[in-house]
């Protein structure tokens, strides 16, 4: 337990974040915590999500209530031990100034810029957080995503190891020159990002699309990937919503783009109106629509899987370990079962497409779980 009193500040979720509301408290005030348990959760203008505690202590007061919305950095509640006096915690709260956020750490850190690189002729965009001499982790996002669908998930990894977000050809800030868009010319690319980067090896976590692609890699590549999660992924079943693939392509109104979003997750609230609009600010842009006509032609032709991803997810030397949604409305759950033998498969209940995101705090704890097995 820490001897001394600690901040809980509003942290930053994302590259555009500025501010969260308070929603729920999960712990009341004289409750004690270990670190991974939930503390209380917080609305951005994208989704919910909850903080998890980094530490073992006791929550001596809360200073924001529920329904409370504060900038970055602002103070929430106070920990520390069970005996410190109300004195003590009053000269903490009245001293208490928001400084500056840094990038040291999950709670309240400044999301750096994202970098670029030429790969192959193709412009990538990236972000890396964290530090530290553990291996560090590479995320592959999924269909018509990009780097920011892994805002939950970024920070909660960072703390000990660097943590890299990609955006895949054609997807976010990369360029729009996809080729051929099939998942062995992704899968290349990738592999080629992390030789670019100047890293020796990663661990792999790719979501749908980008499972797929990440497991790909890491068969082709074996030399360069040790731990892999397979977040929903494709390749393990014919099936797919071939509603979603064409109805995101297609919309262009926010009604039709909601109507389509609102298939990824359990539930249809969470997805925000901010979120809507940004995803059709990502399809105006010059070359995206053609970028993804490619990339899904390649990858779910005539509305059927074109890719089966067994064998590859079979031949990993490395811990390997599927997550996916008991409710997932765009693949199917029922292809965990083509999942090899011996690869643990983790179902998560009230879950759509995007575990990442609806259940970020179990999705993180099981990574970390993976993670720390491997090194």
């Amino acid at each position: 337990m820490t001897e001394a009193l600690t901040a809980i500040t509003m942290p930053k979720w994302g590259l555009t974040m500025t501010e969260g509301k308070v929603l729920r408290w999960l712990k009341p005030p004289g409750a004690s915590f270990a670190p991974g348990e939930e503390l209380l959760e917080i609305e951005t203008s994208k989704i919910t999500n909850a903080v998890e505690a980094e530490w073992s202590a006791t929550l001596l007061r809360v200073v924001a209530a529920e329904g409370t919305t504060l900038p970055i950095g602002a103070l929430l509640a106070v920990t520390g031990p069970a005996d410190a006096s109300s004195a003590e915690i009053n000269e903490f709260v009245s001293g208490f100034i928001v400084v500056e956020p840094t990038d040291e750490g999950p709670s309240g850190s400044q999301v750096p810029a994202p970098s670029e690189m030429e790969i192959a002729g193709t412009r990538l965009r990236y972000l890396e957080r964290g530090g530290g001499s553990a291996t560090p982790v590479l995320l592959v996002h999924g269909f018509g995503a990009d780097l920011n669908s892994w805002m939950f998930t970024q920070p909660a990894l960072c703390e000990n190891r660097p943590v890299i977000a990609l955006d895949l050809p054609g997807h976010g800030g990369s360029g729009r020159n996809v080729g051929t868009g099939d998942i062995h010319a992704q899968s290349d690319t990738v592999a080629a990002f992390i030789s670019g980067v100047g890293l020796s090896a990663v661990h792999l976590v790719g979501h749908s699309m980008g499972a797929a692609i990440a497991a790909m890699a890491a068969a082709r590549h074996a030399d360069k990937v040790g731990a892999v999660t397979l977040i929903a992924p494709a390749g393990l079943g014919p099936e797919i919503n071939s509603g979603f693939i064409e109805g995101f392509i297609r919309a262009t109104r926010r009604r039709e783009a909601t109507d389509v979003l609102r298939m990824l997750v359990h539930e249809p609230a969470l997805i925000s109106r901010a979120m809507v609009e940004d995803v059709l600010r990502f399809k105006r842009l010059d070359g995206v629509p053609a970028a993804l006509e490619t990339i899904a032609n390649a990858w779910f032709r005539n509305g059927r899987q074109q890719y089966s991803i067994g064998s590859e997810i079979a031949s990993l030397r490395g811990p390997v370990q599927v997550i996916w949604g008991r409710e997932d409305r765009i693949i199917p759950v029922s292809h965990a079962a083509s999942v090899p033998p011996g690869v643990a498969v983790h179902t998560l209940g009230d879950t759509g497409h995007l575990p990442h995101l609806e259940k970020a705090s179990e999705v993180n704890r099981l990574i970390r779980q993976l993670l720390d097995g491997a090194g």
